[in-house]
């Protein structure tokens, strides 16, 4: 759920030492990514048709969703695949309990039934380029980090302003290997997407948070949008006159199958990784923040269940927000764990001790004699503050009441220290501000999860939290819930209807002594806070970070020649590849699963692993059609070892001739340290089958008229 600039002495370096599979590669180094090997291994397909900036290639149909996940172009007509939990939380918010589209499905008939959430976009690569040699010209090892970072941000505004044609195209610079390099991004935005189809929960989620992160699954992790715009093919706001976007480029859809070792590429926008993290990062996020944040978010879960199981209007206002917690969950205890038994900090700071040797050699010393120690001192000094941070993060992600009142307040200061004209200028934006604050909130949820998270935050916190935290925690043995209760009825920002009469009769005086407001400005300004004890060590730590990595790639003793994720396109590939037979999974071969495995896991009436009657009924018929493998067999998951990361669901899974078989949804728990180390041996990617894709929107779903519009390869 990674760029490779080489200079023309690196480039020749061999790379024999990464993995076939390792490694999230930028488009545009596309003949320098082991070309020759991704061809023995089964490409088709030449650098050009992969990426190019003037003629069509896979690239084109290759978007970002929604800011978070990944999908692909599937017709000539806009239609998007991405993943069932990337189109979660805009088929939640089109849902009601009357017409509860997350729990039973829906499909559109026609053009016309389509559905638009309030806001959903989808964002096309153009264009990318090296600035790396313009920016750093610009900055000297005498700059603080803060003067370097004001240099390089007036510099990015000059090249994003140069390329954005006007405000045609949305622009970002990004720095890769800690800052050592940058590149810029073109993008164009559709802003127009709506809901074409979705299977009910039950078989997009199929098996739940029992499920996520394991092997076998058995999960139709998939849903369909399509893109608008106006008649001349440019980005629109939403409107009835606009059309299906006529597609620069779609994937053609492969239903014969996968078999052991086929070459299989993804295409996508991975999130974040660490694979240069120094050792005793990796050790503060084991032992300090990364339980922390299981903690939290384990007790937010608690409170959510109990009231989202009675009653279905509270549970579909919080699916979306429960399903993002209890991801990053069980995320993070895999990550502990995966991290522990690998040995990572050893592994790292092995290496780091071979740099720390080579950075005492005269030639290097000047430059790279301090840098282990300012980054081992940087970390012993936030250990506790990484700790707090997490507990407070919890609270923040989980406790809208933690945020709401200090974002409407500040608002609010402002607009009671303006004139009347003002006022009226403010007052439509204000006005939206505080309908989507109010929007879909069960009040007693808030408070509980709120005066629990604050309990917590206050009982385990070795670092200095706020004074009313602190104050209320030592007079009530950490038990906010009377003093919840008692400010709520006490502020204006208790519901939609105060703050709005609060409105007609502003009081600057009322608001600073709102207690609400000062409670939730005092959690901001924490997590805001740059404590002075850290100004000068986190300045020494940025720039030897920085100095790090650039060590690491100058002295060889980094096998990794690509930089970190950072939700920019890359490239990964490898192949079809099985786990060691495991009995759970009834496959003829440990790389996919069946529908007939799916069923087997079925249990009436339970949250996760419960099944429609016409899903047990269409199993009986056995009615699988072309979709069947040639076991007689529908293929529902299947398993390959691309290295991807979070950003990356929903990403196609792409053969060796360009033809879409399946698409990313999760990896393996026992890899799940891969966002800092790569495992060759453990790490797979799990992804749906495209068949089993096809067989629920034609058989299961009686929406053939939607595979109708796809270019269907069959032998």
């Amino acid at each position: 759920m990674k760029k490779i600039f080489l200079t023309i002495a690196v480039f020749f370096i061999s790379l024999s030492s990464v993995m076939a599979n390792e490694g999230m590669w930028f488009l545009m180094h596309i003949e320098r990514l082991n070309y020759r090997d991704m061809q023995k291994m089964g490409l088709q397909l030449t650098p050009e048709e992969i990426y190019s900036i003037n003629n069509q290639s896979l690239k084109d149909a290759i978007v970002q969703f929604n800011g978070g996940c990944t999908a692909s172009i599937i017709s000539d007509s806009g239609l998007v695949l991405t993943n069932h939990h990337c189109g979660y939380s805009a088929i939640t918010e089109l849902s009601t309990a009357e017409q509860n589209h997350l729990k039973n499905g829906f499909w559109a008939g026609s053009l016309k039934e389509e559905l638009k959430p309030e806001s959903l976009y989808v964002r096309f690569f153009v264009r990318m380029d090296d600035v790396s040699k313009r920016i750093l010209s610009l900055v000297n090892d005498k700059m603080s980090e803060k003067e370097r970072e004001a240099t390089i941000n007036k510099e990015i505004a000059k090249i994003e302003k140069e390329n954005n044609e006007g405000g045609k195209y949305t622009v970002s610079v990004r720095p890769f290997y800690q800052g050592n390099e940058y590149y810029y991004f073109v993008y164009e935005d559709y802003k127009d997407v709506r809901l074409v189809g979705t299977p009910p929960e039950s078989v997009g989620k199929y098996g739940g948070d029992t499920d996520n992160w394991e092997w076998p699954r058995h999960t139709g992790d998939f849903s369909l949008f399509r893109v608008y715009a106006d008649e001349n093919g440019n980005p629109a706001d939403y409107s009835t006159n606009n059309v299906p976007l006529k597609a620069k480029y779609h994937l053609p859809v492969n239903i014969d199958g996968v078999k052991e070792n086929d070459f299989a590429m993804i295409l996508g926008y991975p999130g974040r990784t660490n694979r240069w993290m120094p050792a005793s990062g990796v050790e503060q996020n084991i032992k300090f923040a990364y339980p922390a944040w299981v903690e939290g978010s384990k007790l937010s879960m608690d409170v959510m269940k109990k009231y989202m199981n009675e009653s279905e209007e509270v549970g579909l206002m919080y699916a979306s927000q429960y399903a993002q917690i209890a991801n990053y969950w069980k995320n993070r205890m895999g990550m502990i764990d995966a991290l522990t038994a690998h040995k990572t900090v050893e592994t790292k700071r092995e290496i780091e001790k071979q740099f720390e040797n080579w950075a005492k050699e005269k030639k290097n010393k000047s430059k790279y004699g301090k840098v282990l120690e300012n980054i081992n001192n940087y970390y012993n000094l936030t250990n506790e503050k990484a700790k707090q941070d997490n507990y407070l993060l919890g609270m923040l992600r989980s406790s809208k009441f933690a945020v709401i009142p200090s974002r409407i307040g500040q608002n609010l200061q402002y607009y009671i220290g303006q004139n009347e004209a003002k006022r009226n200028e403010m007052q439509p934006k204000l006005d939206a501000l505080i309908e989507s604050s109010y929007k879909d909130l069960f009040m007693p949820l808030e408070k509980e999860v709120f005066a629990k998270q604050l309990g917590l935050y206050a009982s385990k916190s070795n670092y200095p939290i706020p004074e009313i935290v602190a104050e209320i925690g030592a007079k009530n043995n950490n038990d906010f819930t009377s003093y919840i209760a008692n400010i709520f009825s006490e502020s204006i920002f208790s519901s939609k209807e105060k703050v709005e009469a609060f409105m007609k009769n502003p009081d600057a005086t009322v608001l600073a002594n709102d207690p609400l407001y000062k409670l939730s400005s005092q959690l901001l300004d924490k997590y805001r806070e740059s404590p002075k004890n850290l100004v000068q060590p986190e300045n020494d730590f940025e720039a030897s970070y920085r100095l790090l990595v650039q060590g690491l790639r100058e002295s060889g003793l980094s096998k990794i020649q690509y930089p970190d994720a950072n939700s920019t396109l890359r490239l990964s590939y490898g192949k079809v590849r099985a786990l060691p037979a495991d009995s759970r999974n009834d496959a003829n071969i440990n790389n996919y699963t069946t529908f007939e495995g799916m069923i087997n896991k079925y249990k009436p009436n339970d949250d996760e692993f419960d099944l429609e009657q016409s899903m047990l009924d269409i199993y009986e018929k056995k009615d699988y059609g072309r979709y069947a493998n040639e076991f007689g067999q529908l293929p529902v998951n299947f398993l390959t070892d691309n290295d991807i990361t979070g950003g990356n669901s929903g990403s196609p899974v792409i053969n060796g001739k360009g033809e879409l078989i399946g698409l990313a949804f999760d990896g393996n728990i026992e890899a799940m340290a891969g966002d800092v180390i790569f495992d060759s041996n453990l790490q797979r990617t799990i992804n749906v089958d495209i068949r089993y894709v096809l067989w629920l929107i034609d058989k299961y779903s009686n929406a053939k008229h939607i595979v109708d519009e796809l270019t269907i390869i069959n032998k």
